[in-house]
């Protein structure tokens, strides 16, 4: 009789553990909260703290080759890319941290289990954007975060190019102009798009699963939407609420 209780129970739900719930990652980290600043070691470590799948954050370049951590092209009026990486870092984020280097940004990674979704902004050449990639992947390398890392990116080329330099990296494109077929094309290239573009192509979801890419969409803050892109069994949602976004998924179990 029990056993055949617990039948029943595994024919009810079954359904359920076939269809993996999305994950959480927290846009520019967990900013939206005490003590935190987007793109700060705050952000990261409380994105940590909150069990996210990841925490999203921006790389730039400085006028003397650092990468540095920041959303924006300038900050305080500073222009990032004709700017020394010691001005840059004397600056204060929202929370008074000063700007992380991409560096003190993985040191302060080390003790966290939070994947490390580093966007690589559009810089000013694709010389230079290829620069950025030879060294972020070896910081990846030195660090030992190979099955930590992913990266995403609104520039193509970036993308072509680190897909040819580390083809087993997650990567996704973030335009949102190219349908799965023409990533699938490039390489094993995901989906990372705006929740409006899935809005007008909701099958695009399925057609990147048929063809093994994953999807992940941005940035989702009103629990409508969430629960949109949800019911669309897209594999990653980002968004600047990710609390509200994992009570969400917690509560439809």
């Amino acid at each position: 009789m029990k056993k055949n209780i617990l039948f029943n129970l595994f024919i009810l739900f079954f359904p359920i553990f076939l269809l993996a719930q999305p994950k959480v990652i927290a846009h520019r980290g967990f900013w939206n909260t005490k003590g935190s600043a987007q793109n700060s070691i705050a952000a990261l470590v409380k994105a940590d703290s909150i069990n996210a799948y990841g925490s999203e954050f921006d790389v730039q370049i400085s006028k003397d080759s650092v990468l540095v951590i920041n959303h924006d092209p300038h900050l305080w009026g500073y222009h990032i890319a004709k700017t020394s990486a010691e001005t840059l870092t004397s600056l204060g984020l929202a929370n008074r941290e000063a700007m992380p280097t991409l560096i003190d940004y993985f040191n302060a990674a080390k003790p966290l289990k939070t994947k490390l979704i580093l966007e690589l902004k559009s810089l000013e050449s694709p010389e230079m954007e290829s620069y950025a990639i030879d060294e972020i992947l070896k910081l990846v390398k030195e660090y030992g975060y190979e099955d930590r890392f992913e990266f995403i990116s609104f520039s193509l080329h970036a993308v072509k190019d680190i897909v040819k330099k580390s083809p087993s990296t997650p990567i996704y494109y973030l335009s949102g102009n190219l349908s799965p077929k023409e990533l699938k094309e490039i390489g094993n290239v995901g989906l990372d798009y705006h929740f409006n573009v899935f809005n007008k192509n909701p099958e695009w979801v399925k057609e990147a699963h048929d063809l093994g890419l994953k999807v992940n969409t941005w940035t989702v803050n009103k629990k409508e939407d969430m629960q949109k892109v949800i019911d669309l069994n897209v594999d990653f949602i980002t968004t600047d609420e990710p609390v509200l976004l994992r009570d969400l998924l917690n509560n439809s179990l």
